[in-house]
């Protein structure tokens, strides 16, 4: 990748966490600019210029060429590293279990965790869907715990840019009341990532200070 891009990602994001750790593991230059979700900053007309759907992270590439949702930017960065899987099998891996975090994780883990954690005066606003949202995360949380009884990783490759991807919002679930200690292969593989090197904790990664990730 011989372009610098500039990242667009907020704090606590499980979604601006991805490619913000693709690029620190990998030692990739980027500009990083952060914006306040709940103040609004990514729903102002400056930022709605670059990208109309006021979504985060999103990534603007020289000469504005731009890329949204956090597991495209993630594959993106991660493109001709060895986190990027070479036969097309697994690839063809990161790519179904990328889709079912968005789909399955992703989608009921951090409603639960905003609503709950983030937000908590608008859990009440959120009640009828909260215990729905934790179900079905339960569901997929299951369905992952299963896969990694008998894989170290995601995919055949072992540690690559999908085991990142469905990292994100699987290790936060806990801020959202899900009780991860029920899972125990996923808790074995969150302890596997968080050896990898290079490995930075969310906190520690997105800062919420505009910076340069040097290369």
């Amino acid at each position: 990748m011989t372009q610098i891009p500039t990242l667009y990602v907020t704090q606590g994001s499980g979604n601006s966490f991805k490619p913000m750790q693709v690029a620190a593991q990998l030692g990739l230059q980027c500009n990083v600019h952060y914006l306040n979700v709940l103040a609004g900053e990514s729903r102002t007309p400056e930022f709605l210029s670059i990208n109309p759907l006021g979504q985060l992270p999103y990534m603007v590439l020289d000469g504005g060429v731009g890329l949204g949702e956090s597991n495209a930017i993630a594959w993106y960065l991660a493109e001709g590293s060895d986190l990027m899987p070479s036969t097309a099998l697994t690839r063809a891996q990161c790519v179904r279990w990328m889709n079912y975090e968005q789909t399955m994780l992703e989608a009921n883990i951090s409603p639960v965790r905003f609503f709950t954690y983030i937000v908590p005066e608008l859990e009440k606003d959120h009640e009828a869907m909260i215990p729905i949202w934790r179900e079905r995360g339960n569901q997929g949380l299951a369905v992952l715990n299963n896969h990694l009884e008998k894989n170290d990783f995601i995919t055949d490759h072992g540690y690559s840019v999908a085991d990142i991807a469905v990292y994100g919002y699987t290790h936060l679930a806990n801020e959202g009341g899900f009780d991860l200690s029920q899972f125990k292969h996923v808790s074995g593989w969150i302890a596997r990532i968080q050896e990898q090197p290079g490995y930075l904790p969310i906190d520690q990664l997105l800062t919420g200070q505009n910076q340069s990730l040097a290369a």
